[in-house]
């Protein structure tokens, strides 16, 4: 099970209240990110933002969308932070002033060449303000902008970049928005009335009653202004490589990503992990809310009943009061809770999307154990995961990975269970309905993009 996602993207262009629109768009996406929020707006003249530490609810009051925040063009980022520290300065989106152009930028993903361009770019003068591989990418667009048309120096920019990066890019009116060549990252566009809207999931689309028109293909950049859009293709991809834990894990449930129906495909792992593994048992549970849609899938396949034998508590906020340390593994008690009458004398179906330290399932399967359950057998909807991605996940170096340092049988003793089976590759890949076309790094180590020397994620690592 994971613990924390990446970043999240929105942009609006030709709205009378892009900065509300906006500020929705984030809210609908706030899974995706919860450290920071920010919005810039162009009002005719200048560029306006407003940041902030926190959910998009914390950082944005009504007087910011009705008064300061003014303009037709908008577009806005929340953040987990993959590079740089948690600070307000490394929120985004990231804002300069270039001669008579205000610009700013919002980024999804990360660069493996960060220490490289950095260096180079700091011999050469540039000062930067972030520890942000973000801010790199308005660096290159500098360098070439004054010789050549935005578009140019976009393109020019992005050439140099190696990596995940879904971009958005605000200069004066004008909105830009781009994937890389690999399409790690999604970006989307839609349309609301005359307003063209890109985002990262269609989840927001949905909440503004937007249509979704299509991706943005790997290496096209869109360009929108005036109410009018552009496409240009800044790189021929040689190999699209689409980061499947946005099917399996990031995505919310609702959206549809990379084409593909994000609830139908975590059914369709459950549906496939079932026929892989199958167990004589009394019911499936998951722990939600991961698992959830596997777990549907699983019990449909499997003719097992589906219960919900753990309760979440969805009123645990970033900063509830923290135990004392005599309250031993108080974090993730006070989020799940056993409905213990449903679990004495059980044989149990756990199915998990995903597992990476194993050290919060293992804490549950212990309450399920004192409980008096008969039987527990965790099913995960993906294969081990055994490898660093370098492409903004945050997954654990490979010295944390459990699935990297033990097997499958010294897994499922360590967390006491009677079986343990994860999803294989190719199950995962029959689900989606896809052979190669995904980035599988995390669980095959072969990256699409060579990782950085010394196996750094960071700038500052």
């Amino acid at each position: 099970m994971l613990k924390k996602e990446y970043c999240g993207l929105f942009g609006i262009s030709g709205h009378a209240e892009a900065a509300r629109m906006t500020y929705f768009g984030l809210y609908a996406m706030q899974h995706r990110g919860q450290e920071s929020a920010g919005i810039v707006t162009w009002d005719g003249q200048k560029l306006r933002e407003q940041r902030g530490m926190g959910l998009v609810a914390d950082v944005f009051r009504e007087e910011h969308l009705s008064r300061q925040l003014k303009g037709t063009v908008g577009m806005g980022h929340i953040r987990y932070s993959t590079t740089g520290a948690s600070l307000l300065r490394n929120a985004q989106p990231f804002m300069v002033r270039y001669k008579d152009m205000g610009l700013a930028v919002a980024h999804n993903g990360n660069l493996v060449n960060t220490v490289e361009l950095r260096r180079e770019l700091e011999n050469n003068g540039s000062l930067f303000q972030t520890s942000m591989d973000s801010e790199i990418v308005m660096h290159l667009v500098a360098q070439t902008l004054s010789d050549s048309s935005l578009e140019e120096a976009m393109s020019t920019a992005c050439r140099r970049l190696k990596g995940a990066y879904s971009l958005l890019f605000m200069a004066n009116n004008k909105l830009i928005g781009l994937r890389d060549p690999w399409g790690f990252r999604p970006l989307c566009l839609g349309r609301v009335g005359d307003a063209y809207v890109l985002a990262s999931e269609t989840c927001a689309f949905d909440l503004l009653e937007a249509e979704y028109l299509r991706d943005i293909e790997p290496g096209e950049m869109v360009v929108i202004e005036n109410g009018r859009l552009h496409s240009y293709r800044f790189c021929e991809p040689e190999r699209t490589s689409p980061c499947i834990f946005e099917l399996i894990y990031f995505a919310r449930p609702d959206s549809i990503v990379f084409g593909k129906n994000v609830y139908e495909s975590r059914k369709a792992m459950g549906r496939t992990l079932a026929r892989e593994a199958p167990v004589d048992a009394d019911f499936v549970m998951p722990f939600p809310d991961s698992g959830v849609y596997a777990a549907v899938g699983y019990a449909q396949e499997s003719g097992l009943p589906y219960e919900m034998a753990m309760i979440r508590n969805h009123y645990v906020g970033r900063t509830f009061i923290q135990p004392s340390q005599d309250m031993r593994d108080f974090g993730v008690r006070v989020k799940l809770n056993p409905v213990k009458s449903m679990i004495n004398g059980k044989r149990i179906v756990i199915v998990e999307d995903s597992v990476v330290r194993g050290t919060t399932i293992r804490t549950r399967v212990k309450k399920l154990r004192e409980l008096g359950a008969r039987e527990l057998h965790l099913r995960v909807s993906c294969p081990p995961i055994c490898h660093p991605c370098y492409y903004g996940i945050d997954f654990s170096s490979k010295g944390e990975l459990i699935a990297a340092n033990h097997s499958v049988e010294d897994i499922a003793r360590y967390m006491n269970l009677d079986s343990l089976h994860y999803l294989s590759v190719d199950g995962l890949l029959d689900s989606v309905q896809a052979k190669s076309e995904y980035c599988l790094a995390c669980f095959q180590g072969t990256y699409p993009v060579p990782p950085p020397q010394g196996g750094s994620k960071s700038c500052l690592e």
